[in-house]
């Protein structure tokens, strides 16, 4: 890693102020497009289509969010008919296992169609190739972050 003489000057701060660009780039394009969604209710929502079944812990990590804050999704994404709980058990402890209803199915969908556009018009400068290696790189880089960091969540 090169020597940096300044945070402002390493991977870390340009990543974070990509992270904060992103974000506000969902939020104005989820409200933008009347999605009816926040971008992370968006993320937990297919989060749950990739693992049905999964429980509000292993969603928590996933998701990189407390699980208090991963209940309150949760808990809106159930108010609007969206996902399923169902009490199982899991290590002999109760958990509620999460699936996606018929809605939230025709939900995911159609806010995938919606941002097709938006994910084209914003990586017309990156080429597919390179949007790979990008991602193969930030997962190295978060799993080694993730060994070297005690995150409890």
């Amino acid at each position: 890693m090169p020597v940096q003489t300044h945070y402002i000057d390493s991977i870390y701060y340009d990543l974070e102020l990509t992270a904060n660009v992103i974000k506000t780039l969902g939020t104005q394009v989820f409200e933008k497009m009347g999605i009816g969604l926040s971008p992370v209710e968006h993320a937990a929502l297919d989060t749950i289509s990739c693992h049905s079944g999964i429980c509000q812990r292993d969603l928590a990590k996933l998701i990189f969010r407390d699980r208090a804050n991963t209940g309150r999704i949760l808990d809106s994404l159930e108010v609007k008919g969206l996902i399923t709980r169902s009490i199982d058990t899991k290590n002999n402890r109760l958990v509620r296992k999460l699936g996606l209803t018929d809605k939230g199915k025709k939900k995911l969908k159609e806010v995938m169609y919606k941002l097709e556009s938006v994910f084209k018009d914003v990586s017309v400068a990156i080429s597919d190739e390179e949007i790979i290696q990008i991602q193969n790189s930030l997962r190295l880089l978060r799993k080694s972050i993730l060994e070297t960091v005690n995150v409890n969540i």
